[in-house]
């Protein structure tokens, strides 16, 4: 009988795509049957991934969940979430299980105290710390995202200077001490003078409408009118891809990408920068900033004001980032 192995991960885009390499590593080492249980909103990335047998939802609380769990008899549980929510589940499942190391306190120290002690590793390789009491192993392979054929976007559609290639930006983040500033970004767009595809939700369509009246013809906007999967099929058909710390970064380094990753607040030492990106790919930050990081997430403005750690980036760092003829 195949073994049955529950892994959790409730939340969100970005994180949900980091774990692709583990269920992967499970399904393909183990020949096991591999659960994951996540919230509903976050559903569809798991349920087109062909390494996932079933996808168990909650919407708030792990007790949605409690009969299905308890139903199944797992032979254990990856924990990639380690959180008060989690820890319910595998009481429920009361099977062998196995956490990742989160770095609570190295994350505090670093935010709070300004002392790194933040290992040098990318958190889908502590992710695998979770699986390795089954002796799975990182493939090496990097990161998996799978679009479902009726959400891939013909471009056929698109203005004709932007059906051929292009550069994909995001235009926002979950937090704007993540974004780039306005000017900034009208000016990186300037500077890069390529046809730009500006992606978004439906929180970024005034600034994506903002963005566009600025730089005329060089950006075709569809921030809010695409769905993740179609925001991924734009990144999956891009020549180079410009993000801010977020899901569609992760989705990038999936399609082996070369990504410009743009850093505000939060700073790659924490372990989630592009996993196995596209040769070529950079890290564009402002370092040595005694501020930074200020949060391991991020605010709605910069706590001191001043906003150096985007402000201070200039256009000149994406000199070599045109890779269109």
């Amino acid at each position: 009988m195949r073994k049955k192995v529950l892994v959790i991960r409730f939340s969100s885009i970005g994180d949900i795509v980091l774990t692709s390499p583990v269920i992967r590593c499970l399904h393909n080492q183990l020949d096991a049957e591999i659960y994951v249980i996540t919230k509903d909103v976050f559903a569809g990335i798991y349920t087109s991934n062909p390494h996932v047998h079933k996808v168990i939802t909650i919407k708030s609380k792990v007790s949605e969940a409690e009969a299905e769990l308890k139903a199944i008899k797992f032979d254990f549980v990856a924990d990639l979430h380690h959180n008060l929510r989690s820890s319910q589940v595998k009481r429920i499942c009361n099977a062998p299980s196995a956490s990742f190391p989160k770095l609570n306190i190295e994350k505090f120290l670093y935010v709070k105290l300004g002392i790194n002690r933040m290992p040098d590793k990318h958190i889908v390789d502590r992710y695998f710390e979770a699986v390795k009491p089954l002796g799975v192993k990182n493939d090496g392979k990097g990161l998996d995202y799978f679009i479902l054929g009726s959400n891939m976007v013909d471009r056929t559609n698109f203005p004709v200077s932007h059906r051929g290639e292009y550069i994909a930006i995001t235009a926002g983040a979950k937090f704007a001490t993540k974004e780039m500033p306005h000017d900034l970004m009208v000016g990186v767009i300037r500077h890069l003078n390529k046809p730009v595809v500006l992606l978004g939700g439906k929180d970024e369509i005034e600034k994506g409408e903002r963005i566009a009246a600025e730089c005329g013809s060089l950006v075709y906007n569809v921030c809010g009118k695409y769905n993740l999967d179609q925001s991924a099929s734009l990144v999956q058909q891009a020549d180079l891809v410009v993000s801010h710390d977020t899901g569609l970064m992760h989705i990038a380094s999936a399609f082996k990408k070369k990504i410009y990753s743009v850093w505000g607040n939060t700073v790659p030492d924490f372990g989630m920068y592009p996993y196995l990106p596209g040769e070529g790919s950079r890290i564009i930050e402002v370092k040595g900033l005694r501020c930074r990081p200020c949060s391991k997430l991020g605010y709605t403005e910069c706590p001191l004001g001043h906003f150096k750690c985007m402000n201070e980036i200039s256009v000149s760092a994406f000199d070599d980032a045109v890779p269109i003829s």
